[in-house]
């Protein structure tokens, strides 16, 4: 379940195969299977509860597969311990939706906050690479402010500057655009191409902002009820979102799917899901057997 990769590099940095993930008995992730490219931007997209955050917080190795396997740089972060794990980690950054800055600390301690745990640095060379990094982002000039001194979109860039601390491979984001204005947003997807493009990092980027996905990415791979339904080029995506409303005779249900999602139509096959389901039915459940259609108040008669 692979496809060509507009970024041209046919090295696998990220291997996905048969990946499930259950919490108890609901299942999140079914059969996850993808090769993720080095130096490519795939964006992965898809409805709420569909699987994306928890596919993210798999690859950064938070959540152990239920089935499947995972496997970066060659390893297999599935079965490695703590201090391997940790090695793995070095090598890739992650910006959170909200940044996580810490709020007693000024930029340049956040982003020195890395260095100074993970390298034997001098501190004159961390202060060196403190400011190259916060320039890459535009924030060398705000490296002594508080986060609580600076605007929704800084603390995003001030994010990434210490997700590029310590000069990773891969990047990690979670909902990069979340919260921010249409500019500032434009701001954020102009520094991952930008950043992608100087660096040569691999970026993940999970987001459900369709006009940031079409900016930022060579592929996409587009996710429902924990399963992949396609994973593409952006342009073959792009293909899907733009077919006219009279000429989707023919369309495969999952391609339905994709444009409603891709459009944000408010007709289509992901609303009509919802309406299928049986309202009496979900409220009294009536898959289980000890529940009955029966009132649950029965009427009472008043003798005479």
């Amino acid at each position: 379940m692979t496809s060509p990769d507009p970024s041209g590099s046919d090295e696998v940095i990220i291997e996905v195969r048969d990946l499930k993930k259950v919490f108890g008995t609901q299942t999140v992730l079914d059969g996850l299977t993808m090769d993720i490219h080095r130096g490519e931007t795939l964006v992965v997209m898809g409805g709420s509860g569909c699987g994306k955050s928890t596919f993210l917080r798999m690859l950064i190795g938070s959540f152990p597969p239920t089935e499947g396997t995972i496997s970066m740089f060659g390893h297999r972060i599935d079965q490695l311990d703590e201090a391997g794990m940790n090695d793995v980690r070095s090598n890739f950054g992650i910006l959170f939706q909200s940044g996580a800055l810490f709020q007693s600390m000024t930029l340049a301690e956040n982003v020195a906050l890395p260095l100074e745990e993970h390298t034997d640095l001098d501190r004159n060379i961390i202060d060196i690479q403190v400011k190259i990094k916060l320039e890459l982002v535009g924030l060398r000039e705000h490296a002594d402010k508080l986060p609580a001194q600076i605007s929704g979109g800084m603390k995003k860039r001030a994010g990434l500057a210490r997700a590029l601390a310590l000069d990773p491979k891969i990047l990690f984001y979670d909902e990069p655009s979340a919260g921010l204005d249409p500019v500032t947003s434009a701001e954020i997807d102009q520094l991952i191409i930008d950043l992608t493009k100087k660096l040569g990092v691999t970026s993940v980027v999970v987001t459900h902002e369709m006009d940031s996905a079409f900016t930022i990415a060579d592929r996409m791979v587009m996710l429902d009820k924990g399963r992949v339904l396609k994973i593409d080029t952006r342009d073959a995506f792009d293909a899907i979102r733009t077919v006219a409303d009279d000429a989707t005779e023919g369309m495969t249900v999952d391609d339905l799917l994709i444009r409603q999602f891709l459009r944000g139509d408010p007709i289509g096959p992901i609303t009509q899901r919802r309406e299928d389901t049986n309202y009496a039915d979900d409220l009294l459940n009536t898959a289980d057997p000890q529940i009955t259609r029966s009132p649950a108040v029965q009427a009472t008669r008043r003798s005479g």
